[in-house]
């Protein structure tokens, strides 16, 4: 049972050309390149069945969903225009070049920035009001009312496309609000983002499956001033396939684990790798090593902190047989997988403290030019992902990463701030926008 959104971002507009604010303001129009993002799109979604398609009314979105939905053929729901997808109200700003806000409001756009949850802007009418801290309400309007027409109890696929700022905000508010969240993020233009909601114990259980894909249109979104990271989770092996707990037992890839590891490869290969790290286990090694392949000059350094979570006596072991002697201990670890001591095994503390501390080692080390290459496992890649958008470990279910999956993380050039986390499992090289990998049994 899940209600799945897909979420995009419109195409290129007329002010996004200009390096215009935008806003609520409907004066921004969908550029010709736009048109041809959006029609992109909507070849690569041509077989995903949708049950209902959500579209902000200013016409860059609205535009963008007519293109996409023309190119996508087939059956599809009209469109219900919904004034909670509308962008930031940035009124006193609309129309304004990046380079004239700079000029004349420096001290506000640097709040916007850097802090911006903290922006206080005055309208035309004199009233003052927070235009972030007014869209996350309209954001959790938003997710309240979808959820209530369709149910997460029922499965369902909902086509939503709106704005930067408000998608940012829908993702957030389906996250819980981590703090500094906003700045964590990146949506680009015409952007595939999915997210699956499912039935919790207190609320719907949040999974991202892929953040800010651009595949249709590029294999990675452009990389900032900063160092990047590529961090890739291992192929698959027969244990994956069968559903088997493997943590720290060294179960080599199979021949698909290695298609998989070769199609990221081949993604990879126009790519610019200047290091790159691995897990010491033999699956994320291999994989490491069959994608270097398209980067022959470029050594591979192991980490044991990236070695996957102990799973203790429960390794090698199918969920059937964990159930028959530990029931409530794995429905603990399904519910509140923060609270759980793996029997003779590690914690999600353990591993998030051994991984993340890696991955800081990782990351501070880079040169700004430089681009790196992590190969790690499903629960080491989660609690970096958590950590980096301010999640925590109760949150481990909240990131998806499928067998061969690619992720691009940015470090900020400004240290005060964030690195961003720019695109998320991306699993298209696979032949498919939809992550069919092995489910696996983290």
């Amino acid at each position: 049972m899940t209600l799945r959104l897909l979420l995009v971002r419109h195409g290129l507009s007329s002010f996004n050309l200009e390096r215009r604010i935008q806003g609520r303001d409907d004066q921004s129009n969908l550029s010709d390149k736009g048109h041809e993002q959006a029609r992109c799109l909507g070849a690569n979604l041509a077989d995903v069945s949708l049950d209902a398609v959500y579209s902000s009314r200013l016409q860059r979105a609205a535009a963008t969903t007519e293109s996409l939905l023309e190119a996508r053929g087939g059956q599809a729901p009209a469109t219900v225009f919904d004034d909670g997808l509308l962008e930031v109200d940035l009124e006193p700003w609309s129309g304004l070049s990046i380079d004239e806000l700079t000029e004349q409001h420096p001290e506000a756009y640097g709040i916007w920035k850097r802090q911006p949850l903290a922006l206080e802007l005055q309208r035309r009418d004199g009233s003052r009001y927070r235009p972030l801290g007014e869209l996350m309400e309209q954001a959790k309007g938003f997710i309240q009312a979808l959820t209530e027409r369709h149910p997460v109890e029922q499965d369902s696929t909902v086509l939503v496309v709106a704005h930067n700022a408000i998608l940012r905000c829908l993702m957030l508010s389906m996250l819980g609000e981590p703090e500094h969240g906003f700045r964590r993020l990146r949506v680009d233009n015409t952007s595939l983002s999915v997210f699956n909601l499912r039935p919790g114990t207190s609320r719907a259980q949040v999974q991202i499956e892929c953040l800010n894909s651009t595949t249709h249109l590029q294999p990675l979104p452009t990389r900032g001033s900063g160092a990047r990271l590529i961090l890739v989770r291992h192929g698959e092996t027969d244990w994956n396939k069968a559903g088997r707990f493997q943590g720290q037992i060294d179960i080599p890839l199979n021949d698909n684990g290695r298609r998989q590891a070769a199609a990221a490869r081949d993604f990879l290969k126009d790519v610019a790798i200047d290091r790159a790290w691995s897990s010491t286990l033999s699956r994320p090694t291999e994989t490491a090593r069959i994608i270097l392949e398209a980067h022959a000059e470029i050594p591979l350094t192991q980490i044991d902190g990236l070695v996957e979570i102990g799973h203790g006596v429960w390794e090698g072991k199918l969920e059937s047989e964990i159930r028959a002697d530990w029931a409530e201990l794995l429905d603990t670890w399904k519910t509140s997988p923060e609270t759980v001591q793996m029997p003779e095994g590690e914690t999600i503390q353990d591993v998030w403290t051994r991984s993340v501390n890696s991955w800081k080692e990782i990351a501070t080390g880079l040169k700004p030019d430089e681009t790196a290459l992590v190969v790690a496992h499903d629960a080491v890649n989660k609690t970096i992902l958590c950590d980096l958008l301010g999640l925590t470990p109760a949150d481990i279910w909240a990131v998806k990463q499928g067998n061969g999956g690619v992720t691009v993380v940015d470090i900020a050039a400004d240290p005060g701030q964030p690195a961003v986390v720019t695109c998320l499992n991306l699993t298209s090289h696979f032949g498919s926008v939809i992550d069919r990998t092995a489910a696996g049994a983290l």
